[in-house]
């Protein structure tokens, strides 16, 4: 596809970030991405990306390519014994500096939170974003420095965790967003690591698997 093609991909792309992230994925048509896009051809969707479906694994993976080369060069520095607020910060920060280099107002953080949450769109979420090799073993590796924590815990722990990321990160965009504060990314994403940490590491008090193992799909 040509230089035109290439740009008119990326317009749609990023109309259909935007309105997703305002209106959640099931309420916005094709034709509204077309039209938000400011192109008179309402098949546009369909003409550049194939399908809905294809459109939305696009966006899914848009930037996984840079955000893992980031945590690779992260996880290449830790040392063979590295405490878990290391690790996890080569899990986090690639992310949260990936959002630190969006423009004001950027709609990432609450376009993945809301793909995480839409059951509508799970498989295809799943079948675009499989972990990295070098995520699986900070995985691995994360739940091994944090103690002496049953595995169905640390699953479930996990989970929640996921959530919590997003969260906290489609929040703090939107806050930007809204011009409450002055953008302070970094802050943000120490205090992520901070609180994964804590949560991992937390004492068991009454041990079970109440949560699933979380599925071995990041978006982050």
């Amino acid at each position: 596809m040509g230089q035109h093609g290439d740009k008119a991909r990326a317009v749609l792309l990023d109309a259909a970030e935007e309105l997703f992230a305002r209106y959640g994925i099931d309420a916005v048509s094709n034709r509204r991405i077309a039209e938000h896009a400011g192109t008179a051809n309402h098949s546009a969707v369909a003409y550049h990306f194939g399908s809905r479906d294809e459109l939305l694994r696009t966006l899914a993976t848009r930037h996984l390519e840079d955000t893992n080369r980031r945590r690779t060069e992260l996880f290449e520095t830790l040392p063979p014994d590295a405490a878990l607020p290391d690790l996890l910060a080569a899990m986090i920060l690639p992310w949260v500096e990936h959002l630190a280099s969006l423009p004001v107002p950027s709609w990432r953080a609450r376009f993945v939170s809301q793909i995480r949450s839409a059951p509508s769109v799970h498989e295809v979420v799943v079948s675009a974003a499989v972990a990295s090799p070098v995520m699986e073993e900070l995985v691995r590796r994360t739940h091994a420095a944090a103690g002496d924590v049953a595995p169905s815990v640390l699953y479930g722990r996990s989970s929640i965790l996921g959530g919590m990321v997003l969260g906290v990160c489609a929040e703090y965009e939107a806050r930007l967003h809204a011009g409450v504060e002055e953008p302070n990314w970094t802050g943000v994403g120490y205090f992520l690591i901070d609180s994964c940490a804590g949560m991992l590491a937390a004492p068991v008090t009454h041990p079970g698997d109440f949560l699933a193992a979380p599925s071995s799909v990041y978006l982050l």
